[in-house]
């Protein structure tokens, strides 16, 4: 049972190694809160929480260690609902980006989910791409985004 744990432990921290500079790049960093496009208060590198408050600054050091835990916390909840993805690091990283995007929940729930549980790796990788929408709106850094995992992910095969 540890060695299982600690392999699995080994693979979550893998996958946040490779998905790190991914978020960096597509989330930025901004030291202080800020609204995002669609209105939800961030902070840091994409980190969203019910403890931020508009006006809020922050230290590249505590922004640093903030995206080490939420990326830590988003490839538990990807590695809680697709465990097998986690043999492919380049495949488990790209969901793990996704979910620090969307929501652990949301990926869960997705097609890319059900379909890497599949087996139908390739198709999941694609579905990676649909989640490009925010308030019914296509966003174009989204497509960006997504394209950017989707490639990653099939690198990853």
């Amino acid at each position: 049972m540890a060695g299982s744990k600690r392999s699995a432990a080994a693979l979550v921290a893998a996958a946040c190694v490779i998905a790190t500079p991914i978020v960096q790049r597509w989330e930025g960093t901004v030291l202080k809160t800020y609204p995002d496009p669609i209105g939800i208060l961030t902070s840091c590198t994409g980190h969203t929480g019910p403890e931020l408050k508009l006006g809020q600054r922050f230290t590249p050091e505590q922004c640093g260690a903030t995206l080490t835990q939420d990326l830590q916390r988003h490839a538990e909840e990807v590695y809680r609902c697709t465990p097998t993805i986690f043999e492919k690091p380049k495949v488990a990283a790209a969901a793990t980006s996704l979910a620090y995007n969307v929501g652990g929940s949301a990926y869960c729930k997705s097609t890319a989910a059900r379909q890497f549980n599949a087996g139908n790796y390739r198709a999941g990788c694609a579905a990676l791409g649909r989640f490009i929408y925010a308030n019914g709106k296509i966003l174009t850094g989204l497509v960006k985004r997504r394209s950017a995992e989707v490639n990653l992910c099939l690198e990853g095969l």
